[in-house]
Order: C-alpha cells, then sequence, then structure tokens
C-alpha cells in the first residue's frame, strides 16, 4: 500500500498560491468563469453577517459588527448642547470614522487612512438623507437644549466592503442607544441625572423622567459589489477591491426605497442591467440585514 503523496499535494499548492501572488486578476478571472470565487462563494452573495449589541458599557448605545472579517464597533454618546438658533427645535449627529494602524497592513501608524474621510461623509450623508433620525426628537427646552449625538466607529479589521459595515454598526448602535435622564436644576440648566437616583437632589421634574429609545424610520441599508467585464461580485473582500477597482454601492432604506447610489470611479462602466442587477442584490440584502438587525434588538429585549 503506497503512502499518499503529500510532498506532490504541497507542490501543488504551493504552484496555486504563487500564481495567486503573481497573476491575482488572471487567478480571480478562473473562478469567475465557473460563477464562483476563490472562498467557495457564488458571486452574489455576501459573507456572514453578524451583529452584538451592548458591546461598549460606558457608551449611550453601540454595537460590534462583522461582515466576514470586516470588523467595526460603533458607540454613541450623547451630550447637552445649545441648539442653533436656525434649528432651534432639533438636535445634532456627529459621525466619526476611524482606521487605527491594527486594522490592515496598509494603514501606517502617524498617517491617517485615505479611506476614512470619504467614509465619515458617507455615512453622514446616507443616515442624513435617509431619514432614519428625526432630529426634532433631540430636542429637550426649544431655543434652549437638545441632544448632540456623538457617533464613533472604530474599524478593528478592514478586509473590503468598509461602509456596508460601518452603516449597519451605526444602525445597530442606533438601536441601541438609551438616552439619558435629564433634568432643570435649581439654576434651570439641563443636568444628566445618573443612575444613582439624584433626582432626588433636584426640584424640579425630570425634562424626561426615564431613559428612552429613538423612534428609527427608513433604516438605510447598503450592499458593495464589484464589476469586472461582465461580472458583478457582491460584498467584495480587501484582495477583489484592489485587484478589480470598479465598485457600486447601492442603499436602501428598509422599503426598498433608493437612498443613495455611489460609484466612485473605476474603468468599468455601470450601464443600466448592471445598476439594475447591483439593485436588485441590495434588496435581498437588506432583508437578510433586517432580519439580522431584529433579531439582534430581540435578544436585548430578551436579556
Amino acid at each position: 500500500m503506497g503512502l499518499p503523496n503529500v510532498s506532490g499535494d504541497l507542490s501543488a499548492e504551493m504552484e496555486v498560491d504563487a500564481f495567486r501572488r503573481l497573476f491575482p486578476l488572471r487567478f480571480y478571472e478562473r473562478h469567475l468563469a465557473d460563477s464562483i470565487r476563490p472562498d467557495a462563494r457564488p458571486l452574489g452573495r455576501a459573507r456572514d453577517t453578524t451583529m452584538a449589541l451592548g458591546a461598549v458599557a460606558s457608551a449611550d448605545g453601540s454595537a460590534l459588527t462583522k461582515i466576514g472579517s470586516t470588523t467595526m464597533l460603533a458607540a454613541i454618546k450623547m451630550e447637552v448642547m445649545t441648539p442653533s438658533t436656525d434649528s432651534p427645535d432639533e438636535g445634532c449627529i456627529a459621525i466619526d470614522f476611524h482606521m487605527p494602524p491594527i486594522c490592515s497592513p496598509i494603514v501606517r501608524p502617524g498617517r491617517p487612512a485615505e479611506a476614512a474621510p470619504v467614509v465619515s461623509k458617507q455615512l453622514s450623508d446616507t443616515i442624513l438623507s435617509s431619514g432614519m433620525i428625526d432630529l426634532k426628537e433631540l430636542s429637550l427646552v426649544s431655543g434652549k437644549a437638545a441632544w448632540m449625538a456623538y457617533l464613533d466607529i472604530y474599524c478593528l479589521d478592514a478586509d473590503g466592503a468598509l461602509f456596508d459595515c460601518a452603516l449597519l454598526s451605526a444602525v445597530a448602535a442606533f438601536s441601541n442607544l438609551q438616552i439619558p435622564v435629564v433634568s432643570l436644576n435649581d439654576d434651570g440648566k439641563i443636568v444628566v441625572v445618573s443612575e444613582e437616583g439624584e433626582e432626588g437632589k433636584l426640584e424640579k421634574e425630570p425634562v424626561n423622567k426615564e431613559k428612552r429609545k429613538l423612534t428609527l424610520r427608513s433604516l438605510p441599508f447598503s450592499l458593495t459589489c464589484i464589476l469586472h467585464k461582465n461580472y458583478i461580485l457582491a460584498d467584495p473582500t480587501a484582495e477583489e477591491e484592489s485587484i478589480m477597482e470598479t465598485l457600486v454601492t447601492v442603499v436602501l432604506d428598509s422599503s426598498s426605497r433608493l437612498v443613495s447610489f455611489y460609484k466612485p470611479g473605476g474603468p468599468v462602466l455601470a450601464y443600466t442591467s448592471a445598476v439594475q442587477d447591483c439593485v436588485a442584490l441590495t434588496r435581498q440584502r437588506v432583508k437578510e440585514l433586517q432580519k439580522i438587525l431584529d433579531e439582534a434588538v430581540s435578544g436585548m429585549e430578551i436579556d
């Protein structure tokens, strides 16, 4: 009985790995011809997605989300501010997206990642234009006090589709948000009431007597696709993004309304049929993400 040809298998494995490194596009195209990807995913399928709410105990709302290896931690801190004279009955949302050096080999210490401000701007535009949050709900006393929601998103692992994972973490963190109890003190100023029962020391009634959640509507979800020749690859990895440069991101809300369409360039044109296919894939992905979010919220309520 002969021994298995281990050295032959190893040699073949090394040859495949070398071919992948030297000719990455040809390596991928060989798989695409069979409508499969090197990680065995069909072209239109997103990676496994998980979500954990309340990941940061010191935050007013937080979430940890993973799409494949791409990992985002989102945390919200609420602070009382004086509203602007233009919008005396509205609060504000400030969003910052961070890419520390640990998230990717291409992010160098001391140098801000090029993608970070782009994703920050995309997130702000998407969340505000989607109508997910009514800023009037963040008002406390008209013209005098309102909430400022500081949302910080930290990329812990950048393995492609950063915006999709960042947006999902933002929506999840706002779903987890509990607005603190605040009251008027003797000077007529708004103060946050701690959980140790400080309301007993305040003569005025609390402005809101218990922690409350925001009424979220039209939740935005996104799917990034790669266009390469006649192929469409949903939810690309960092390797796929680096090899095939034409990205398209579709953002739909929970009612399948188009919130935004983003194509930052690339050599492949976004023909109408390709855009329609991307929207159809996003519509299916929205259902998946809504289900994951609903299950996470239900899990928190049971706990």
